[in-house]
């Protein structure tokens, strides 16, 4: 297996890369919540799945999905202060 060497990269080439990495980490992260949002909302509000939703499956989903992203923020924003603080430590 290769290991990655970052020695022959100029200043730019190192933070476009982790630029790169970063964007696909944050793509990965909203796949993720995406499909757990999904999966949770789904199995809680849709009982009976057909070809459209009713009104209160519409109301629950849509509940539900802010519900879980009000959650996820929160702690998303917790664990990016946390981070800090390990920093500042460091």
């Amino acid at each position: 297996m290769e290991s990655l060497s970052t020695g022959s990269l100029s200043s730019a080439q190192k933070d476009e890369l982790m630029d790169q990495l970063k964007q696909q980490i944050a793509v990965a992260n909203a796949q993720e919540l995406l499909t757990k949002m999904t999966e949770k909302c789904f199995k809680k509000c849709i009982y009976k799945p057909g070809t459209s939703l009713d009104s209160s499956e519409q109301k629950c989903i849509a509940m539900c999905m802010d519900r879980y992203m009000d959650s996820w923020n929160l702690v998303s924003k917790a664990y990016s202060n946390r981070l800090q603080r390990e920093r500042q430590r460091m």
